[in-house]
Parts: structure tokens; C-alpha cells; sequence
């Protein structure tokens, strides 16, 4: 009897959701053992999963597993059916049991997305590293796993694994996007742009591509290719508060002070709480001259995150030019506690 799965994928730089079906149905065969119920419910719980009728194949699910004990397809796919649910505590235990019958790849990598949302990370990357010993060519566990090790900053290694995903799926644009970044975050900035517009030319219609294009184009200081580029993410994505924000800084970098505002204010209206879009408007006020708009768009920085280094130092600096000399030094001296070591080059006068 061919096996019929059920796969959930969960996406780690942007939520990503792909039920997969390996097989056609499996036909309930004639039995005479009970079993013949045990697939008609499995096989209705094939069909209201494929319909998101999740509930409905959660509860065809279990009464398949009542009529037939040790009925690992139907384990997998309501440990599927749980993830999806977000029970994911109750899938991990299915998973378990399928695993305990049947330890297959799809098993391993399906407990470790279950695992990882259940942040046991170190646990999802055993599981990870299990579904790949077993079958080598499988792109998502590859995918994953260099998510996971993007996140303890094994950058190299995190690109090693994207390429491996690259090398079993030619035209999966995420893993290039992904790539980019773990060869951005190592200084191979052209080698990131490169990625990043194969992941655009698999893909035009990612917004946060597009984005991460421009950011490493900004590192490269072409200003006028990153606004370009933040600028067909927002095209793509109108309320994209962090790309407004981010071509607010590329037409900072550029020294397009007066231009830059407008974006960054686009940016907190799209999310008032967005102190880092409130540190870069006073940034840009206050090579404008508007020194009280620039000590006042650090405060509200500062209110959205107290522990805000930067927005200390730059308020500081801003009081200094209003001639607020106490509230300059206190603002570097706080500065100073949070660990900005520039600080430091403002306060010598302060008592």
C-alpha cells in the first residue's frame, strides 16, 4: 500500500505554509477486520485536510487510529493536521509514534518543524540532520537547518545548507533570497546581489527581496541602485514600514536629508512604534538644523524603547545644539550605561 503524507512547512523569514500530498488517496481495500473503516476515515481525512477542513480530519484521523492500532500514515498526517492546528505539542507526541513504526525522513523533518515552532531549536536541528541522513536530496531539511544555523550566526554553514537546497530544488527562490543574506552577513556583497536577483528573476513578486537587494547595495554605497530597489519592494507591498524606513537611509546615505523625512515619517505611520524610524528622522532634522524636531523624535524613540542606546546619544547631541547642557550630559551618560562607546567622545565636559 502506497504511503499518502501530509507536510507542513513553516517558515522562518516569512510564514510559509505548503501541504503537500506524495500519493493519490489510498482506496479502502475490503477487509475483513475492521480495517476497511479504518481507511474509509483515513481517506475522508485525506480529503477534508485538502479542503482545510481541519477539524473534520483531525476527527476522521482519530477514528481511523481507534480502528487500526499502529496505523502509522494516519499518525503522520493527524500529527500534520495538529501542526497546522498549532498543537504543536500534541503533534511532536504523533510524530513520536510514527517514527517509533516507520522512521522515515518525512517524519523526522515534520517533528523538527513541530519542535522548532515549539522553540526547541536544538532539538529541531537533531531532527533536521535525521531527515537528511535519510534522504539526501531533501531540500527543505536543508532549508531549515541553514535557517537555524543563520541564526546562531553560522553564516557559513547557514550558506552551505542553502546551496544544498539549491542543488535538489534549481528553483527555489527562497533559499536563493536566504543565501543572499548569510553571504551578506559574511561581506560578499556581490555575491548576496547576485542571489538576491536570482531569487527575483524565479520569483519578481517577493517584496522582501527586493529590500534585502537594497541592502546590499547600500553596502556597496550605490544609494541610487538601493532606492531603486526599496522602492519596487513598496510597490509590491505598500504598508512595507521597513523598507520606507530603509529607503528613508539610503537617501540619508546619499545626503538627501529633506527627501529622507518623508519616508521615514511614512514609516511610523505605517507602525507607531517603530523607534529605529524615529532615530533616523532626527537624524535627518538635525542635519537639517531642526534641532527641537530632532530632540523631540528621539524621545519618542526613547519611549518605545528604553533601552535604546543611539537614541540617547543622538538626543544628547541635539540638546547640546539647543543649549541643554545638563540634559545633553545626562542623555551620554545614559548612552554610556547601554554601551554606546561614542558616547563617550561627547561627554568629557560633562560633570
Amino acid at each position: 500500500m502506497k504511503r499518502v503524507y501530509l507536510l507542513f512547512f513553516f517558515a522562518m523569514l516569512i510564514s510559509i505554509a505548503t501541504i503537500a500530498q506524495t500519493d493519490s488517496i489510498v482506496k479502502a481495500k475490503i477487509l475483513d477486520d475492521g480495517s476497511q473503516d479504518a481507511e474509509k476515515f483515513y481517506n475522508n481525512g485525506i480529503a477534508d485536510f485538502a479542503a482545510k477542513n481541519y477539524a473534520a480530519a483531525l476527527t476522521n484521523f482519530n477514528q481511523a487510529i481507534a480502528l487500526r492500532e499502529g496505523f502509522e500514515r494516519a499518525l503522520f498526517n493527524r500529527a500534520t493536521t495538529k501542526s497546522v492546528m498549532k498543537d504543536f505539542a500534541g503533534a511532536i507526541t504523533d510524530f513520536d509514534k510514527a517514527i517509533l513504526i516507520a522512521p522515515a525522513a518525512d517524519s523526522y523533518f515534520e517533528r523538527g518543524q513541530a519542535k522548532y515552532c515549539s522553540e526547541r531549536k536544538d532539538e529541531a536541528l537533531e531532527d533536521y540532520n535525521k531527515a537528511i541522513e535519510l534522504k539526501t536530496d531533501y531540500p527543505q531539511a536543508y532549508y531549515y537547518r541553514a535557517g537555524l544555523k543563520f541564526e546562531k550566526e553560522d553564516y557559513k554553514g547557514s550558506e552551505e545548507d542553502y546551496t544544498q537546497a539549491i542543488k535538489w530544488k534549481s528553483d527555489f527562490a527562497y533559499a536563493y533570497n536566504d543565501r543572499g543574506s548569510a553571504k551578506r552577513m559574511q561581506g560578499d556583497f556581490d555575491g548576496a546581489i547576485a542571489d538576491y536577483s536570482k531569487a527575483i528573476s524565479l520569483n519578481p513578486e517577493i517584496p522582501f527581496v527586493y529590500n534585502n537587494r537594497a541592502s546590499a547595495k547600500r553596502k556597496k554605497a550605490d544609494f541610487s541602485g538601493a532606492i531603486m530597489d526599496y522602492s519596487e519592494a513598496i510597490a509590491r507591498k505598500p504598508d512595507y514600514a521597513e523598507a520606507y524606513n530603509n529607503r528613508g537611509s539610503a537617501k540619508f546615505d546619499a545626503g538627501d536629508y529633506e527627501g529622507s523625512i518623508p519616508d521615514f515619517t511614512k514609516a511610523i505611520a505605517l507602525n507607531a512604534n517603530y523607534s529605529f524610524a524615529y532615530n533616523n528622522r532626527a537624524a535627518a532634522k538635525y542635519k537639517l538644523k531642526d534641532y527641537r524636531g530632532s530632540a523631540e523624535d528621539c524621545t519618542k524613540a526613547i519611549q518605545q524603547n528604553e533601552s535604546y542606546g543611539y537614541a540617547y546619544l543622538n538626543r544628547g547631541i541635539a540638546r547640546e545644539m539647543l543649549r541643554e547642557d545638563e540634559g545633553a550630559c545626562a542623555d551620554w551618560k545614559k548612552a554610556i550605561a547601554l554601551g554606546v562607546e561614542a558616547a563617550k567622545n561627547y561627554s568629557g565636559d560633562c560633570k
